[in-house]
Formats: structure tokens, sequence, C-alpha cells
């Protein structure tokens, strides 16, 4: 039903876009989305998440604008980030009275406004869609599609103090809605910035999120990206993350999922240089019958480069996790130093857990480890804390916090910290003091 819907819709909405520069482009990408259809279990990439809940639903690709998103309502989603900037899209349109940016000497604009315009036409000619694979049905779905989003250029050594928040929420749809989203991200050289992302659904239908980032960090520069996932059961959200960064520059994506039906986080970081630092930490806690599927990719094409995977999950319920991650080794990528690192925790019978670490190591001299562990909480350590005056409930509770705890060490943002160890203690069901 969904792809139909694709098919006959594509006219429309061109029709509905003034950026004709990309129209050629599009039609493209619509052709190869087609050859390729949505994956099924069939294909690899996708052999243990099914996207018919998804696919066999209908939507509406033009959202109403109209909201009344109420600043008690949005005053819930923040972090209690007072000295952050935050950017808030509600149905696909930037509101300016709705976000606070006080961000100098940058370049920022919506998605579609920086599409139209003529000054940043070079820009887009340069990075749009350059790094962001033609060979997946998704990426290719989102460029067809994509108008919603933001464009940020950080230019050389300029150091953005504060957080940045982006808020993507929907609301007052009366159909199941689609929304495909792109955000291009540029930080030149010696230059830093840290973005926090969140989707938030309002409605009771159902909402479904197409997302492309790109990131481009330059040498000297560093890029933080943190995607809080924590949205309600009518919501799937399919997010594609390409990150390339050249010679000593240091990039983080950082992915806590906690809510939504089902969630594809699609992970790809690109070495273009030495002295390359990338980080992906991720914890997933679910229950009931949602899924989350992390699939991540490193690229090590140069030599004395790190990268650091850690991630986490706690399934409870009939939930089902995925992680699939991938590093490769180029031949001339000496004194490569790859960790990866999946370990997770079944509640319940019902959980289910799928992983694959995997290594592809074309050199020779590396230091490069993979690995992964399924279990359920000690028994020992249960006892000791019970022992002490300490219900089995809290008990369970702290195990747990500890256990995921160390994939949030790199988190510098101590309001973002506060609010994932709130959500910890939240999904499960315990007070604790951090």
């Amino acid at each position: 039903m969904l792809l139909e819907q694709i098919l006959n819709n594509h006219s429309s909405f061109l029709e509905s876009l003034r950026h004709r520069f990309l129209d050629e482009d599009r039609k493209a990408a619509l052709q190869r989305f087609e050859s390729m259809g949505f994956p099924t279990k069939k294909d690899e990439e996708y052999k243990y998440t099914s996207l018919k809940e998804i696919t066999e639903k209908a939507y509406n690709f033009f959202p109403k604008e109209h909201h009344n998103i109420t600043k008690e309502q949005l005053d819930e989603l923040h972090l209690g980030e007072e000295n952050f900037d935050w950017i808030t899209f509600v149905n696909g349109k930037l509101h300016k009275e709705l976000s606070k940016v006080s961000i100098e000497n940058v370049e920022f604009l919506s998605f579609n406004y920086a599409l139209n315009d003529e000054k940043h036409r070079d820009v887009f000619e340069k990075y749009f869609n350059t790094i962001a694979s033609d060979k997946s049905a998704f990426t290719n779905l989102n460029q067809a599609y994509c108008k919603y989003g933001f464009f940020l250029k950080v230019p050389k050594n300029v150091v953005i103090e504060k957080p940045i928040h982006v808020f993507y929420i929907s609301q007052n749809q009366e159909e199941n809605t689609f929304y495909n989203t792109r955000n291009l991200l540029i930080v030149e050289e010696g230059a830093k910035v840290e973005i926090i992302e969140s989707h938030h659904n309002f409605d009771s239908t159902y909402v479904l999120t197409n997302s492309v980032t790109e990131i481009f960090t330059y040498s000297n520069a560093k890029a933080d990206w943190h995607k809080l996932q924590n949205d309600n059961d009518t919501s799937y959200l399919i997010d594609n993350t390409f990150a390339r960064q050249e010679k000593d520059s240091l990039t983080t994506v950082n992915t806590f999922s906690f809510g939504g039906k089902l969630v594809r986080n699609n992970l790809d970081f690109i070495h273009n240089g030495s002295n390359i630092n990338s980080f992906m930490n991720g914890i997933t806690i679910i229950g009931k019958d949602q899924l989350v599927d992390h699939h991540t990719a490193v690229h090590h094409n140069f030599p004395n480069c790190e990268s650091y995977q850690n991630y986490k999950g706690i399934f409870d319920g009939k939930s089902h996790g995925v992680f699939n991650g991938k590093v490769f080794v180029d031949k001339i990528a000496q004194k490569t130093n790859a960790y990866q690192q999946n370990n997770n925790v079944l509640l319940s019978e019902g959980a289910i857990i799928d992983t694959k670490p995997q290594l592809e190591i074309f050199a020779d001299d590396v230091k490069c480890s993979h690995g992964c562990t399924v279990g359920q909480l000690n028994e020992d350590a249960l006892f000791y804390l019970r022992a002490r005056g300490i219900s089995k409930k809290e008990a369970q509770a702290l195990l747990l916090y500890a256990f995921a705890n160390d994939a949030m060490q790199n988190i510098d943002i101590e309001p973002l910290k506060e609010k994932i160890s709130k959500l910890l203690a939240e999904k499960l069901e315990v007070d604790i003091e951090f």
C-alpha cells in the first residue's frame, strides 16, 4: 500500500516544491527506489527486522501545518536546558517563535529554505547526497521526497559553546503521516558543535519518519550528535546517519532508544584521513512488542585511526532487539585501533536479541576486537544487594543502571546525562537518586 502511494504521489510532491534543480535527481532516486522496493526479511540487512507493519499502512504525504502546541507541552520535552539553543519543527515546518537560536557566525537555515536560497546552491551541489548511500531503499526514498529538516555550517575555528536541541514534532494529523527529514551538518576545520535530536508524535495516528543526516567533520574539528529516541507507540523511525571525517577530527554519535514502536538506526562512518577518532554509543531499553534495530559500519580507510562502539540493551516483555556492527579495515589502514562491543540483558522469556558484530580486516598491523553477550542478571549480585536490605526490584534496577551506565560516559552535556538517567529509572520503574 505504501509503495503504491510513494509512486503515485511523487509528481504532486515535485509540483509543491520550488527547487527545480533537484527534480531530475529526485526522479532518478525514485526510480532506484522502485527497482529495489522495500527490504524484506529475505534481504540480509533486514534478516531480523520485518517492515510489513509499516509498509502495509496508508500515509498522508502532505501534513497539515496547523498546530496548537502549548509552552507547557514543549517544556516537558526539554531537558532543563535553559542555557541551550533549540530549534523546533512542527508538522515539518520550522517555527521560530517556538525556537531559541542565539548562535552567531554560523550559517543556519531550514532545509527547505536552504534549497531555495541561491547563495547556498554551490554548497548543496558540493555536499548534498555525497556520502548518503544510493544503495539503500530508504535513502533513495528520502532523496526523492526530502523537504523537512535543517542545514548548519559551522565556519573554521568557530566553537559553538551551547548545545543545540532539535525537536521534530507531529500534531493535529488526522491521518497517518509520512515525514522525510533531511539534515546537513558541515563542521569546518577547528570548529566544534553538539546536536541533540528528538522526535515526538502527539497524535494517536501513526507517524513514519524516514530521516537522513549527513555530517562532514573537517580536520581538528569536533562534532557530537546525540539521538534521544523516546516517542510513543504509534511512531516508526528509520534513521540513516552518515559521517565523513577528515584527518585529526573527532565525531561522536550517541543513540538512546527508549520509545517508538519500531526504530531502525543505520549509522555509517567514513574515515578520510589519518588520526581520526570515532565514537558510537547506544543504550536501548524497551518492552511490550517494541523493536529497535542498530546497524553500524565504520570504514577505516587510512592509518592511525580509532573507532569505539559500545551498545547496551535491556529487553522486557515481547520486545526485540537487533545489533549488527561492522568494521572494515582497508589494507593501507595500518595501526588501526577498533573496538566493538554489544552487551544485552533479557528480562523476560518473550524478549529476543539478535546480535552480530563483524570485522573485515585487510591490514596486518592493527588492534581490533569485537564481542557480544546475552544473558540475565547476575544472581550472586542480586543476593548481595538483597542481603543488605534492598528490595528485589530496587536491586535489579541498580544492577541494570550500572550495566548501562558506561555507555553514557562520554556525554559531556550534564542535562542530557541527567535526562538519560531519569529515563532509565522510569523504564526500570524504580526511584533512584542520581
